[in-house]
């Protein structure tokens, strides 16, 4: 079976922080590769896995699930908490929703999240039939690479499966219901301008996590893979700055592991 360009997942072995990172739907971990290797220069233990049921062809998607998603996030967050004192997770787009899903289960073990045009439902009229119509109409126009910058291109399926976004819907369901109990600190990056996931997305994150606190940055240099967009650098940036503000309040003094220069 031919996997995607960049379908390959990432992992670096750092210091005592760690941060987990997840693509989105009918992505591939080449959308967030960049990051990870910025968090991974500046001393954090990193892992980026590929999703189940992605980076080869959308039929693979369609046979996989929401839950199958989700425990290769949790997966990755074992591996990383096992290593590491303290744990981070950011997500893009359908990443966004599994690692929100993550806060909601891990509850303290989550130090905080940082969050790129994540996505907890859509206005689209046509997704509410995707639950029915799926057995029939297996796929749907691509929804990849929605990028500003000129002469880039992610790395995506030229497809949107229809039962798998069915299954999404499913976690979206459920990630908005438990909203509530994410308690880490969020960082959230939106687009002003994003032709895939609506600034409804935002609002419900900023209306249902009351028990956390949410930052949002806009950006208007950037579409939905704002990862591999203008506004990179100032995620990459921003995530770091955002770890060590946390990670200071709680490290002995002196303790600059994870800290270092970019």
């Amino acid at each position: 079976m031919v996997q995607l360009a960049g379908a390959e997942p990432f992992a670096a072995d750092g210091g005592p922080i760690g941060v987990v990172l997840s693509h989105g739907f009918t992505g591939t971990p080449a959308s967030m590769l960049p990051w990870a290797e910025h968090l991974a220069a500046a001393g954090y233990t990193v892992r980026l896995p590929l999703l189940p049921g992605h980076g080869t062809r959308w039929q693979d998607t369609n046979r996989s699930r929401w839950t199958d998603w989700y425990r290769a996030i949790e997966d990755a967050f074992d591996e990383v908490a096992a290593r590491c004192d303290t744990v981070f997770a950011c997500g893009l787009s359908m990443g966004g929703t599994l690692v929100t899903r993550l806060a909601e289960q891990q509850g303290d073990r989550l130090a905080g999240l940082v969050l790129v045009n994540p996505s907890y439902a859509t206005e689209r009229f046509d997704a509410k039939f995707a639950r029915y119509i799926g057995w029939a109409v297996r796929s749907s126009p691509g929804i990849g690479s929605d990028i500003k910058k000129p002469d880039v291109v992610e790395p995506a399926l030229d497809r949107t499966p229809v039962r798998a976004f069915a299954s999404l819907q499913k976690l979206w369901r459920i990630t908005l219901a438990d909203l509530p109990r994410v308690t880490a600190p969020i960082l959230l990056f939106r687009s002003r301008e994003d032709h895939v996931v609506e600034p409804l997305s935002a609002r419900l994150l900023l209306a249902g996590a009351t028990a956390s606190t949410v930052r949002e940055i806009v950006l208007d240099d950037s579409y939905h893979v704002a990862t591999l967009d203008n506004d990179a650098r100032r995620i990459f940036e921003g995530s770091v700055e955002f770890i060590r503000s946390l990670t200071a309040m709680s490290a002995p003094d002196g303790d600059t592991a994870g800290s270092a220069t970019t």
